[in-house]
């Protein structure tokens, strides 16, 4: 585990170095890829060196506990020692944490999508309560909210709502929403004060990212031909024609159109991105509508992920037995201590698997 910190620690060293090159300095776009790698690294660094110290300390305790022979220093030795051990100890569980792998999607901005399930209007005008607790949720982590479509019903409510959350970890903080979300609540058009159930799904997808393309020239076949069919004189004398095989995906691109052989490989390499990017769009696009589909489920109330007790003021949520009364508090936005909870139980399932697999 250390050695692999280490060379964290050599990287963190240069790069806090090449923030003072005037070459990074006078370069935004250098700066701020400098800047991006350096804290991704800090944490596990800084608890490194937190680490360390308190390795250093444990160590000075014991030389003067065996050393020394006056009794006042050995006493302020031993509470240092036992200092030193409990941090050792605290440090040593954060830095297997930090180590874990991350979520490659935690820093992306995300889609939320709420759907009205079982309860009509009742479940409708919860889904507008989720939007607002999440729009200032979002606003209090310094997010930016953008509605991308909305179903409103004529109570205020919404069949269906997504809107997009722009913000450094979005992700991270929000992919733990997905599921369905049950509420018991006395509707305002009950008259006879009874509680209703109802369930609102909300699925959280990653913003996927704008898809680029690089060929490389090793995986071409280009071969050449004589041009057929009508086209003059020029037909058959020299060969023009191009034919381009893409050998990872078998694609292939033929074009005789023009007669110089450059303009006719230039127009088939543009035919072939462009079908190679079709391809790699419209895999994305089904990877996010089956990953849309896990998420959302049915809308069924055994399908919850969490409750939302209003009689009793109570939030529950099911995955890792956490209840608190404080639900007017965490609809005003306050989800912090939910996610966080979510957050180190998912943590602490990964670091469990981390040790088995070890």
């Amino acid at each position: 585990m250390f050695e692999k910190i280490e060379i964290f620690d050599k990287r963190y060293s240069e790069l806090s170095q090449r923030l003072y090159e005037p070459s990074v300095a006078a370069d935004p776009e250098q700066y701020q890829k400098t800047m991006k790698e350096l804290k991704s690294i800090e944490e596990i660094v800084l608890t490194y060196r937190e680490y360390k110290q308190a390795v250093k300390s444990q160590d000075e305790s014991i030389e003067i506990l065996e050393e020394s022979g006056d009794s006042d220093l050995k006493e302020l030795a031993q509470l240092e020692l036992d200092e030193a051990k409990q941090n050792i100890e605290e440090l040593s569980e954060k830095l297997k944490i930090l180590l874990l792998p991350k979520d490659p999607n935690d820093e992306r901005n995300v889609i939320v999508e709420i759907r009205g399930g079982a309860g009509g209007e009742e479940s409708a005008l919860f889904s507008a309560v989720l939007f607002r607790m999440y729009s200032m949720y979002a606003e209090k982590k310094g997010y930016k909210v953008e509605i991308v479509n909305a179903n409103e019903t004529e109570l205020g409510g919404y069949k269906e709502i997504s809107f997009m959350i722009e913000g450094e970890g979005a992700y991270s903080r929000f992919k733990y929403e997905s599921g369905v979300h049950r509420v018991q609540r006395v509707p305002e058009t009950e008259s006879q004060g009874r509680v209703h159930t109802s369930t609102t799904t909300v699925a959280v997808l990653p913003e996927a990212e704008d898809v680029e393309l690089e060929i490389d020239p090793k995986d071409l076949k280009i071969d050449t031909f004589r041009s057929s069919g009508a086209g003059g004189q020029h037909i058959n004398k020299t060969s023009s024609a191009i034919r381009i095989t893409h050998l990872p995906t078998g694609t292939v691109v033929e074009c005789q159109d023009e007669r110089s052989q450059y303009k006719n490989k230039d127009k088939a390499l543009k035919v072939l991105k462009s079908r190679l990017l079709k391809e790699k769009q419209d895999k994305q696009a089904s990877e996010i509508a089956a990953n849309r589909k896990s998420q959302v489920g049915t809308g069924d109330r055994s399908e919850r992920i969490r409750t939302y007790n209003y009689p009793q003021g109570r939030l529950t949520d099911h995955r890792i037995g956490l209840t608190l009364y404080k639900l007017e508090d965490i609809l005003n936005g306050n989800l912090d201590e939910v996610i966080d909870a979510l957050v180190t139980a998912d943590r602490a399932e990964k670091l469990k698997e981390s040790m088995e697999n070890s």
